[in-house]
């Protein structure tokens, strides 16, 4: 495979010696990020997808390239699609933390998993893993973040409103001890906790979810008291449009400086990771390092001079050469592992599941839409499909839209799909399976070129007025000359859905299993 998962935007790190936010303009939220001696990792939330918390490698903060998930497949009978309108949707892997532990070199991850109301812990020696599940702990660690402490001790902060910390056994396994350790009095939904011993002090980084970050600080050790203050509030972000810097966490440099690693919502595209430096005051209290507007800066002196580099850029391509599957896919909840392989033809999509629309629909794999503006191209072979398939590339989150090919009758008709939907009210049933709203000519061979052109630019400007952003649906014959099917989609930007749109390729029967997809290709490309 070309490129193997690398989404290094080399182009942040500027000839000046600074860089710009955002640093990744990709759908990573909830943020962790910890130094192993010269190596920085992150790990971020995924919901509903799987494999779920990707883990990501860099060497200066600022260029990433995905490396592996902490959690291969989602635990729970619930995240696998079986045709019905009922699914995991939003469920699934929400603020985690990962940490790497010096003592035996194991990485912890742990992680309550919404829908199962345990906390799940995975670890491996080697970050590209493999990963192993343990046993979880039967409480529910909300919005958690680990520390392991300067004598080996593990402990987790977590909560809404009242923060606790817990207490890890030895082998980080099981509980020891758990208590409130803050609870807030002034009318502010806390959360997303983060936990950090440093310079004689331990913090708990927590967020007013939206637009407000504050800390929680003690002075005589991991149970408190802490006192509490604001770090920033209603900050301008450095994307126009985009709601204020909140959440993530704290990291620290080989030479001691220390960074903050926040997200920034930009609907339709979901929530993508901003960096700036952080300063302290004689009190030990963090402050975040402003532009001269007191936003937060669009350039930042680069924080790490060194000669070590992530390969690639945003765009690549994927002919699926490898043994497995690049790590910037995701299925849309579990896959049916006996329904897709890889072949030396490339990724082939066997019908996993008998059903009436996307939603309900098993192995839909996913990649996420690159900002501000990117295309997908899958190259398909149709040729495997039967009488009652449905398969193509859709653009998807809530409201969704796709073009792909119905089989009936032995015709491979071309068509535009869009209308489909759920309702966040019902627990995210789906509404409607969509419909046809046109169609293109019926293809007679086997190759088809299908893409999105996606523009996830915020659509909501600094004078609240909502700016529609759009994703167009393109084929080709030929692999060279490319034609619209169908109207400019709309796309949603309600933040709800938590994800932001992805590009998504599927294959379901709506008669019979026995058909299949070949994939033969995938190609991201930043649009200007």
């Amino acid at each position: 495979m070309l490129g193997f998962g690398r989404i290094g935007l080399a182009l942040v790190l500027r000839q000046d010696n600074t860089f710009t936010n955002p640093i990744l303009w990709a759908d990573l939220a909830d943020p962790e990020v910890f130094r192993v001696n010269d190596t920085y990792y992150y790990s971020a939330s995924t919901m509903h997808y799987s494999p779920g918390a990707p883990l990501l490698r860099s060497y200066d903060l600022v260029n990433w390239e995905f490396v592996s998930h902490s959690v291969p497949e989602l635990p729970g009978s619930q995240f696998y699609l079986n045709g019905s309108d009922h699914a995991a949707y939003v469920k699934g892997v929400w603020a985690s933390s990962l940490g790497y532990r010096q003592s035996n070199g194991v990485f912890y991850w742990y992680g309550c998993i919404q829908g199962e109301g345990k906390t799940h812990i995975f670890t491996a020696s080697n970050p590209e893993g493999p990963w192993t599940h343990h046993d979880p702990i039967p409480t529910c660690y909300y919005d958690l973040g680990l520390l392991i402490d300067t004598d080996d001790t593990m402990y987790i902060a977590y909560g809404a409103v009242d923060i606790h910390v817990a207490q890890l056994s030895p082998d980080g396994f099981s509980e020891v001890r758990s208590e409130v350790v803050y609870t807030e009095d002034a009318h502010r939904y806390i959360e997303g906790s983060r936990f950090y011993h440093i310079d004689g002090n331990y913090y708990i980084w927590i967020t007013k979810p939206g637009d407000e970050q504050h800390v929680l600080k003690s002075t005589s050790g991991p149970w408190g008291p802490y006192e509490i203050r604001e770090v920033i509030a209603q900050m301008k972000a450095p994307v126009e449009g985009a709601g204020a810097p909140h959440q993530g966490g704290l990291v620290s440099t080989e030479n001691g400086d220390w960074l903050y690693m926040a997200f920034i919502d930009v609907y339709p595209g979901g929530r993508i990771p901003v960096l700036a430096p952080i300063e302290w005051d004689a009190e030990g209290w963090p402050q975040v390092v402003t532009d001269a507007d007191g936003g937060w800066g669009v350039n930042y002196p680069a924080p790490i001079q060194t000669t070590k580099t992530v390969e690639g850029s945003g765009a690549y391509v994927d002919k699926f050469e490898g043994d497995v599957l690049g790590p910037r896919w995701e299925w849309n909840h579990n896959p049916d592992n006996d329904a897709w392989s890889l072949s030396p033809d490339g990724l082939v999509l066997n019908t996993a599941t008998v059903c009436e629309g996307l939603y309900g629909a098993s192995n839909t794999l996913t990649q996420r839409i690159l900002g501000p503006k990117s295309q997908g191209t899958f190259r398909l072979d149709i040729s495997g499909m039967i009488d009652g398939d449905q398969a193509g590339v859709t653009a998807l989150r809530q409201d969704s839209a796709y073009i792909g090919i119905h089989k009936t009758d032995g015709v491979a008709q071309l068509v535009y799909v869009d209308g489909i939907s759920m309702d966040s009210e019902q627990d995210w049933l789906t509404t409607s399976n969509g419909y046809v709203k046109a169609e293109g000519p019926v293809i007679e061979g086997a190759d088809l070129w299908v893409r999105i052109k996606a523009d996830i630019t915020p659509s909501v400007l600094g004078d609240s007025s909502n700016i529609p952003r759009y994703a167009s649906f393109w084929y080709s014959v030929d692999g060279q000359n490319f034609e619209q099917l169908g109207s400019d989609y709309a796309l949603n930007a309600e933040w709800y859905f938590f994800m932001g749109y992805r590009f998504g390729v599927f294959n379901w029967a709506k008669k019979n299993l026995g058909g299949s997809l070949l994939v033969k290709e995938f190609a991201l490309e930043m649009l200007d």
